[in-house]
């Protein structure tokens, strides 16, 4: 993508950002974040479903004011109720996941403290807009999900979350047809604005397992597990 303006100066992205140092051994942290509505909880909860019997995973939600949805995740029994906590930000998430981690630190040391050993911590946002990202210190790699109800421009719309994250999620493609959105302009512009970095089109209702997903935190999972064996 062309280079925008700072102060009058060309200033590109064509950059990686730092990733966190893991200790051999560590739980590989997979930060999910989005805007409100774009289905970040349903899909946390389909990938626990698919992963629990084989790998030993813990969820870290954030809510500003509530546990809405580590409660979700525990009516849904996706998991055993002690692999599941909540964060209540009482701001923008973003603060909490981005500025000031602390509270999602020692989260996170809450949850490996009781459910040694793990192998995966979902950390989920709550809902924000394009603007959220996570803070390199808190997560390994970072999933971004919108959807498709929110209208085909949203790709071309930019953001870090959109731009940068290392998997940006399209959801809701079974709700194409009804709210007038065109799967390939979408496709196109996230190909575009993200330079080579992948997407997956999904729908839960066509395939409940998040097949693509599932595959890509697989491979994350694979390549974790490579660099510090």
């Amino acid at each position: 993508m062309p280079p925008h303006l700072i102060d009058g100066e060309p200033h590109g992205h064509h950059h990686d950002r730092p990733r966190r140092d893991r200790r051999p051994g560590e739980a590989l942290r997979v930060g999910i974040g989005g805007p409100v509505g774009s289905g970040k909880t349903a899909l946390v909860a389909a990938l626990c479903r698919q992963l629990r019997d084989q790998l030993s995973v813990a969820v870290l939600t954030n809510d500003i004011y509530t546990t809405e949805d580590a409660d979700f995740l525990r009516r849904h029994a996706v998991l055993p109720d002690e692999r599941i906590t909540a964060v209540q930000t009482g701001g923008c998430p973003h603060t909490a996941i981005r500025d000031d981690i602390t509270a999602n630190l020692d989260a996170i040391d809450d949850l490996v403290a009781a459910n040694p050993p793990l192998d995966l911590i979902l950390v989920e946002s709550g809902g924000d807009n394009l603007t959220a990202t996570f803070s390199t210190g808190l997560i390994d790699v970072q999933i971004f999900v919108i959807d498709v109800a929110g209208g085909d421009k949203v790709p071309r719309k930019g953001g870090p979350g959109v731009t940068f994250s290392d998997l940006l999620v399209i959801n809701k493609t079974d709700l194409a047809p009804l709210v007038g959105a065109d799967l390939e302009v979408m496709r196109t512009d996230a190909e575009r604005v993200r330079e080579g970095r992948p997407t997956a089109m999904i729908s839960l209702t066509d395939d409940p397992a998040a097949s693509t997903v599932l595959a890509w935190i697989r491979e994350q999972l694979a390549e974790a597990a490579a660099v510090t064996g």
